[in-house]
């Protein structure tokens, strides 16, 4: 199986074929996601979240649902980095 870093990636890499202004993705986990320094308008930072759900459900066999009620009520954002984003779904599949 693909680890969950490497699925964000590529969603990212793929979805950037569709923007005028793509998410760079040289920095890895830090690349920034949503919010400040990041490129994403709130349309697209939804589509990338929802390719990324797909990529994850159809690679791990289970459905996940990342904006639900638990990623909004979270202190910090788990949107706001790959890092972060990767960390969160870890933990919901664990979960």
């Amino acid at each position: 199986m693909k680890n969950v870093n490497a699925i964000i990636l590529e969603q990212i890499e793929s979805f950037n074929e569709n923007l005028d202004t793509p998410v760079d993705t040289s920095k890895g986990d830090d690349t920034i996601l949503f919010g400040a320094g990041g490129v994403l308008d709130s349309v697209d930072f939804v589509g990338l979240i929802l390719d990324i759900e797909q990529a994850i459900n159809d690679e791990y066999g289970k459905h996940l649902a990342l904006t639900g009620e638990r990623a909004m009520s979270q202190r910090n954002s788990p949107f706001r980095t790959v890092g972060t984003l990767a960390a969160y779904i870890e933990k919901q599949l664990e979960d």
